[in-house]
């Protein structure tokens, strides 16, 4: 059973979504600060991403948010997390999210989103780490995505044991489950590796 004290976030920084999908990420901010799991996220105020980190700052829970200097410039940056990191670039701030965090939990979002999901699942791939991933499918959201990664499979370019690299689940109650199944990560990722 794996113990997850600090969850990594990914998801859209689009407002222009369903209300569905902006519902599940508030559920998601509430349900970290109720469980005491701090959330780590790119240290957006807009879109998904601020309504997860508006819902657990309200919540009582941990925040930290880590934003590129371009993104913190442009005042995008959320202003109420109990820390915001800037750093330089869109790979630092996806190194530091993957240090700070045991798990990872992804909810609609678009290339930005895409993004880091594929390199946070090929790093598994390639065994840097074996922390868990988990897509949340929000009204059937990354069903596609999913049929892309089996046409891959059929086609000979993904091994089909890929499949066992994350795992999904249709809501955001579902996933602690999920994350509570999961081995425990036995390997540690150097980030001199990454």
């Amino acid at each position: 059973m794996t113990k997850v004290s600090s969850l990594c976030v990914y998801c859209g920084a689009s407002s222009r979504v369903s209300q569905v999908h902006r519902d599940a990420a508030s559920e998601l901010g509430r349900q970290l600060a109720k469980r005491g799991i701090r959330l780590v996220f790119g240290g957006g105020r807009v879109g998904l991403m601020g309504l997860v980190a508006d819902a657990a700052i309200a919540a009582g829970g941990a925040t930290v948010g880590i934003i590129p200097t371009h993104l913190h410039d442009l005042e995008v940056g959320h202003s109420g997390v109990d820390e915001l990191i800037v750093v330089g670039s869109m790979h630092e701030r996806k190194q530091r999210m993957f240090e700070l965090s045991d798990a990872f939990a992804v909810l609609p979002g678009g290339l930005g989103t895409l993004d880091e999901t594929f390199e946070v699942i090929t790093w598994k791939q390639l065994r840097l780490h074996d922390k868990p991933v988990v897509l949340i499918d929000v009204e059937g959201y990354w069903q596609p995505l999913l049929a892309l990664i089996e046409n891959g499979i059929s086609a000979g370019y993904v091994r089909p044991d890929h499949r066992h690299l994350y795992s999904v689940v249709s809501r955001v109650e579902d996933l602690f489950a999920a994350l509570a199944a999961a081995p425990v990560p036995t390997t540690g990722a150097d980030s001199k590796w990454l």
